[in-house]
């Protein structure tokens, strides 16, 4: 009997931020006022959440009500890099943007990719456990060694795969609660749960740059902000 070797993991860290519910109260409070005060509703369609980068409120790590959270934020940032054994004692972490997002009935966020930044969080303030979830999907597929094998309606339907397992599936629905910080890769495409009724869920999102602190003898790493020219 043959033995199967899983490589290539994609790893996400799930945790929670303890937050007194004064805190939360306030914070939701603010967002639903940047919900008011959006500069850019004509972007926002029927279907699509609203989202506050969009809406010019993308650093929300400069308003003092956030500070509390980002605090923790920071916590659980250095929990996911000591989890995949990286020193971050070299590095230097920032905060790039940040931002709330809300969603109401079936409105959802589309499959999307933060390009610009190295880690990406999503922490649910206010959530139900029948909003819609985090979905992950797997754009590399290494063993999909016939194309459309594992996201086919088609072959879904007839089942062609017999049972879905870490090995056959391209896309992972990710249970998180109210409460609950989702760590991952900026480069991970991801999207929320589409036709599943919303009860005014929020979450706040953010991109997190890294850089060297020396980069002495470095070649890939992005050097020190305060060896760049601006030209």
């Amino acid at each position: 009997m043959g033995q199967i070797f899983n490589f290539f993991p994609l790893s996400v860290l799930k945790s929670k931020i303890d937050l007194s519910d004064e805190n939360k109260k306030k914070m939701i409070e603010e967002i639903l006022v940047m919900e008011k005060k959006s500069k850019n509703i004509e972007y926002k369609n029927q279907s699509s959440a609203w989202t506050g980068d969009t809406q010019g409120f993308e650093f929300i790590h400069n308003n003092t009500i956030f500070d509390d959270f980002f605090i923790e934020v920071k916590k659980k940032i250095i929990e996911y890099l000591e989890a995949l054994q990286v020193d971050y004692n070299q590095l230097d972490i920032f905060i790039q943007r940040s931002w709330a997002t809300i969603s109401k009935e079936k409105e959802n966020i589309a499959l999307h990719k933060h390009l610009q930044s190295h880690l990406s969080f999503a922490y649910y303030l206010k959530k139900s456990d029948t909003d819609a979830n985090l979905l992950f999907i797997d754009e590399t597929k290494h063993n999909e060694f016939l194309p459309g094998l594992f996201l086919s309606p088609t072959t879904n339907k007839k089942q062609v795969i017999k049972k879905r397992n870490i090995s056959n599936t391209a896309a992972i629905v990710f249970d998180a609660k109210e409460d609950e910080i989702v760590i991952f890769p900026s480069k991970t495409a991801h999207q929320t749960q589409p036709n599943i009724k919303n009860n005014g869920r929020i979450s706040i999102s953010a991109d997190i740059f890294i850089v060297s602190k020396n980069s002495e003898n470095l070649e890939h790493l992005v050097s020190p902000f305060k060896d760049w020219k601006n030209i």
